[in-house]
């Protein structure tokens, strides 16, 4: 396809049908309910400890300001104890935002067989799921592990400016939430979209080659997934709906046939 092709399926219309996609998981999972409850089982296990991992960072996080600003020990104690409550309410804030962009990731990790199955269910309601690679099983294990710690070097790499410039005044209230919407709603279709291209004997770096060309469709399910992934207790409940949906994209748009 030439440039002008990939450009106008990259528009408005892409954006809109990465919508359709996720919708199309939602729709999926709702005439499923036991592939939902099935899936949601590694996403509460996830969620348990990304709330004690939390709990811990909150209750430590006054302590950790303290140790990195030893060059406050002779200021006054307002001025310090103010330096050390900020510091310490940036370091639980962007616990929670690395917590948001790599929930996903982590509970992939610990589900891979649920969604794996799951993802296969979709395939088949569809006309039939590709045959397995034939790769050992602490091979694959390894490659995934492998793929999600390079994919949260990237993640780091867009997140931590990105968190740095949202205490820039006018352009951290408006530029980088869209900003930070679009990077983590990317990385999150990265993520949900491994399964079915891992089935297809995609390597990383040729799903991020499809992912990259296509990226209408890509933001625009990723940010759906991203913004409700923001909801209380949402990415537990739509985690088997967004694999869902990333299965169906993958089949259908991203890598068909």
């Amino acid at each position: 396809m030439n440039a002008m092709g990939r450009s106008a399926r990259s528009g408005a219309g892409g954006v809109l049908s990465g919508v359709r996609y996720f919708f199309e998981g939602l729709g999926w999972v709702a005439r499923h309910p036991r592939q939902w409850l099935f899936g949601l089982v590694p996403a509460l296990v996830a969620l348990v400890l990304y709330i004690i991992a939390l709990v811990l960072l909150g209750t430590y996080a006054g302590r950790i300001a303290a140790l990195v600003t030893p060059f406050a020990d002779g200021w006054s104690p307002g001025a310090r104890d103010a330096l050390r409550f900020l510091l310490g309410l940036a370091t639980f804030a962007l616990g929670l935002v690395l917590a948001v962009v790599t929930f996903t990731a982590v509970t992939l990790a610990i589900g891979g067989p649920f969604y794996e199955k799951l993802a296969e269910r979709v395939e088949d309601d569809l006309g039939g799921a590709p045959p397995e690679p034939d790769v050992p099983l602490w091979r694959s294990i390894a490659r995934s592990v492998r793929d999600s710690v390079i994919t949260l070097g990237y993640v780091l790499m867009f997140s931590v400016p990105l968190f740095v410039l949202g205490f820039v005044p006018v352009v951290g209230q408006t530029v980088v939430p869209v900003l930070g919407a679009a990077v983590s709603g990317f990385f999150l279709t990265v993520e949900l979209t491994a399964l079915a291209m891992e089935r297809r004997g995609l390597p990383r770096r040729r799903r991020f080659a499809l992912l990259r060309a296509d990226k209408g469709p890509v933001l625009g399910f990723g940010v759906l997934a991203f913004l409700v992934f923001l909801i209380p207790f949402g990415a537990v409940v739509a985690m088997p709906a967004a694999v869902a949906g990333a299965t169906v994209m993958v089949r259908h748009r991203l890598a068909p046939g």
